[in-house]
């Protein structure tokens, strides 16, 4: 069983150098001629020690990926989990998630029924679904079992055993996704698929086998360097990334987190490809004002890690994106709270002696806010003209503009300016969080 490694939260997307081509090469080249010429934000470095208020960066739940892996991108706050089955964190809950983005009507209303949100993560998480009776049962919720239909855990290939070796690590992403599911479409069905290991093929053999077993949407709460599934590609020529095809599936919206380390000049995988709704993060407060919250970026000036930006070097710009100054494919295009600290309530009762205690523990990353996202098409519905993420944008104005904090990750080599809106989110389209935030259920609507 693997450990939960006390790393830093920077990011598995991060320290990684870049092997892409020249093409590739020149396309970063260009952003940082671009970017450069002004002052770099000044922020806390994003990992790497203590906040600024002394209290420990959040650490990173699965250990860092071996070359050809992608790595999990859940998040956990240190001290955030007190061992307890009976006593709930002070982390996120489905009535604060549902009031947050507007849901509260169409969950009591019965949205999803009917409908199957999968995740695909990688190894197996053996306790996931006995964590999940307790998280439900815990906020009221009904159940959702394998026995009453509600619950399926299969494997890449979509057979209910063998199942993959356990990961701890792993296992704390697995109960993260499945819960935030349940958290804001509770009539969902959840379908579960674990890949043998964190390889790139692997995982992509769980997308297809998640649209082949009926999913209405797919949850990816994992990513890796761009360069790494482009220029050591064993499955043909071009340039998009090696099996790019297996996230494109027209009428089942795949939903990609965008990654945990900041602006990137080598751009998380497989939020990149534009047939992919790529979701960055949030801070998510409670506030005194008419929406009763208030948000920002998750920046790189709280306690460790920042919500993913980044510009394609080989994925080109779809019809749907008018953003100036990356010439391909932007990241993100619309987001939800991810910052740890601000971060989410789950159970995990894996039993680790090298990580968190089990039991209840606040966890964020953008594997927070992709499975949030993808709830959120299946409450909607009517998802079968979906192919990509075009309709959030011909709905831009059903989102919470979100503004402020920058992921410009100090001293990497590749810091952004405060005025950039690929790294700072400000008025309108950015990178760190896209579009915004959903305000209900609008911004997933079929265009008419």
């Amino acid at each position: 069983m693997s450990d939960i490694r006390n790393v830093p939260a920077t990011g598995a997307d991060s320290g990684r150098r870049s092997r892409r081509p020249w093409a590739a090469a020149a396309v970063a080249g260009a952003l940082v001629a671009l970017l450069s010429g002004a002052s770099a934000v000044t922020a806390n470095s994003a990992g790497g020690g203590p906040a600024a208020d002394g209290r420990s960066p959040a650490v990173r739940a699965c250990d860092v990926p071996q070359p050809g892996e992608a790595a999990c991108l859940a998040e956990v706050l240190p001290g955030s989990a007190p061992g307890s089955r009976t006593q709930a964190p002070a982390g996120y809950g489905p009535a604060d998630l549902r009031s947050a983005y507007g849901l509260t009507a169409a969950v009591r209303a019965g949205a999803g029924k009917g409908r199957t949100v999968a995740i695909v993560d990688a190894f197996d998480a053996p306790t996931v679904e006995a964590d999940l009776a307790v998280y439900r049962s815990t906020y009221g919720l009904p159940p959702c079992t394998t026995d009453n239909g509600c619950f399926r855990k299969v494997n890449q290939r979509g057979d209910t055993a063998p199942l993959p070796q356990p990961d701890a690590g792993w296992g704390v992403e697995i109960s993260l996704d499945v819960q935030a599911v349940s958290a804001l479409c509770p009539s969902c069905d959840i379908l579960l698929v674990e890949s043998d290991n964190a390889n790139w093929d692997n995982l992509a053999d769980g997308v297809d086998t998640a649209v082949r077993l009926g999913a209405t949407t797919v949850s990816n709460s994992y990513g890796g360097p761009e360069s790494d599934v482009t220029d050591n590609r064993s499955h043909g020529t071009g340039p998009d990334p090696v099996r790019a095809a297996s996230y494109n599936h027209p009428g089942v919206p795949i939903v990609a987190a965008a990654g945990d380390a900041g602006f990137q000049l080598d751009a998380l995988y497989p939020a990149t490809l534009s047939t992919v709704t790529a979701v960055g993060g949030t801070t998510l407060k409670k506030s005194d004002t008419a929406r009763g919250w208030s948000e920002t970026a998750w920046a790189t000036n709280y306690k460790g890690g920042a919500a993913g930006a980044g510009c394609s070097a080989h994925v080109a710009k779809p019809a749907w994106q008018h953003d100036r100054d990356c010439p391909n494919r932007t990241l993100t295009d619309i987001s939800a709270v991810a910052d740890p600290v601000t971060g989410l309530a789950v159970y995990d009762s894996i039993r680790d002696p090298n990580g968190p205690p089990a039991g209840w523990m606040k966890v964020g990353g953008t594997s927070a806010s992709a499975p949030l996202v993808a709830a959120m098409y299946a409450l909607a519905g009517h998802t079968e003209d979906v192919r990509d993420a075009s309709r959030l944008y011909a709905h831009r104005d059903r989102l919470n503009d979100i503004s402020g904090g920058s992921v410009s990750v100090p001293h990497s080599g590749q810091e952004c300016p405060a005025s950039s809106y690929l790294c700072t989110a400000l008025r309108g389209y950015d990178g760190p969080t896209g579009l915004g935030t959903p305000d209900g259920l609008g911004a997933f609507a079929p265009v008419r």
